[in-house]
């Protein structure tokens, strides 16, 4: 038996490929396909199910892809709907995996459909669970509404205590968890950087497992803070369901180098150059309105958050050799409409006459010289603000800034920070398209500040 995950840092996404005796199943894959038929073809396996643990909002799955190349079931748990043939597998039927079962257990609560698969091993030994969006290491999924249910959230929590209560904290403590997401996925409030782990220690150390916890604290706790779902995340759900391109006709129809004369075209339309690079290379040179969403930070689910709408023709301004990259990457959240990149990037577009702008930056040594009274804008969410921040800082998270701008009334010069820098650079190229200019970003965010202990 062999059991891989697959992690996706930029989404914080773990997809599974399991083998036992030359069969294969896989769990909740990414939209590129390929790397799974590859690992079956080298071990000479055929992949049998792709088993689904809901119908995703925060990225698009690769079950119909995988399913078409490789010719193996979709499987859901009970109460989905989608417009694809597939398997509604029963709560608790079985399937074989070579020596394997894989039992599915519907555990709703993120989802109505929401299925948990456990792995029972050659000898019927209860090994592991794929928990999908149900259970995290160090939270559990967030009622999700990204479906348009009919039922409230407070509805969702409650199912989702009883399919913990019920379904899950009764199995053995040995258990291995795989979850769907880690730390820095909207799936969920606060979860670990850990990606695997034991159902054992989850119920000592995750809040919502702890001991005699009434469904009353639970419904509350899980919650509270809970933010309104991203915009994209109900168009990711309909991609899901109905269907979507394979990812290698997108990169044929999105991998055009356009050149400076005909970027400058099609800016006449509405068209967003998003600008991939590095926060130095943004900072430094940038085409006018464009924005700054760097492929070396979370850059597929900012996308997402910052963009909103997936049906926006985009026009790329990348590292040299990384096109395809942002192409692929931005197609995992179903940003599919990539017009073409910038033959030459900006150094091209400057060559060719093209105005250029620029981000000012201010180190934070300078910053921690200046008087007291100076005006600040916190980019960080509400909670990071919360627990630190410099007094009488305007805290805008940055999912909130593009519809908040009416908030930013600073008459003189202010500052831009956020933890690291990467936010309030995305930050930063937001204000210059809105036309603010009279700020400076801080490098290396808040934790450079705080090396001078302000």
């Amino acid at each position: 038996m062999k059991v891989e995950q697959i992690y996706t840092k930029c989404l914080s996404q773990g997809s599974y490929y399991i083998e036992s005796n030359n069969e294969v199943a896989i769990i909740d894959p990414l939209r590129e396909a390929d790397i799974y038929i590859s690992k079956a073809k080298a071990s000479n396996s055929k992949i049998k199910y792709i088993f689904e643990t809901h119908i995703h909002a925060d990225f698009i799955s690769g079950h119909l892809n995988l399913a078409k190349k490789s010719g193996a079931e979709i499987v859901y748990g009970p109460k989905t709907e989608t417009n694809f043939e597939n398997i509604i597998a029963k709560d608790y039927q079985e399937f074989k995996i070579g020596d394997i079962t894989i039992v599915a257990i519907h555990t709703p609560g993120h989802t109505v459909e929401s299925t948990t698969y456990l792995l029972k091993d050659s000898s019927g030994k209860d090994h592991a669970i794929f928990t999908g969006d149900t259970l995290f290491l160090g939270d559990v999924g967030r009622p999700d509404l990204s479906q348009n249910s009919v039922m409230s959230n407070r509805d969702l929590a409650s199912m989702l205590f009883d399919s913990l209560r019920n379904k899950i904290m009764t199995l053995n403590d040995d258990v291995i968890i795989y979850p769907g997401h880690g730390e820095g996925s909207s799936c969920g409030k606060d979860l670990s950087s850990e990606t695997i782990g034991t159902l054992g220690d989850q119920k000592k150390t995750n809040y919502a497992l702890r001991e005699n916890m009434t469904k009353d604290e639970f419904i509350r706790e899980v919650l509270d803070g809970l933010l309104d779902p991203p915009k994209y995340f109900p168009d990711n759900v309909m991609l899901n369901k109905k269907g979507y391109d394979e990812s290698d006709e997108i990169i044929e129809r999105s991998f055009n180098a356009l050149t400076p004369g005909q970027v400058e075209n099609r800016l006449k339309e509405k068209i967003t150059i998003l600008d991939v690079r590095s926060v130095e290379d943004f900072s430094s040179s940038h085409i006018p309105g464009s924005i700054f969403i760097g492929l070396d930070g979370r850059f597929a689910p900012w996308v997402g958050e910052i963009l909103e709408d997936i049906s926006k023709k985009l026009i790329l301004v990348a590292p040299e050799g990384r096109e395809k990259e942002a192409i692929i990457r931005l197609s995992r959240v179903g940003f599919d409409n990539v017009i073409g990149y910038l033959k030459g990037g900006v150094n091209s577009w400057i060559k060719n006459g093209g105005i250029i702008s620029k981000v000012f930056n201010e180190s934070a040594s300078k910053f921690s010289t200046c008087d007291n009274n100076k005006d600040i804008l916190d980019v960080r969410s509400e909670n990071e603000h919360k627990s630190e921040s410099l007094q009488n800082s305007l805290n805008i998270p940055l999912i909130n800034l593009s519809k908040s701008i009416e908030k930013i009334s600073f008459e003189e010069k202010f500052y831009v920070h956020c933890k690291g820098g990467y936010r309030s650079m995305i930050a930063s190229s937001i204000l210059l398209a809105k036309g603010i200019s009279n700020f400076s970003n801080i490098p290396g965010g808040y934790d450079k500040i705080k090396d001078y202990n302000l």
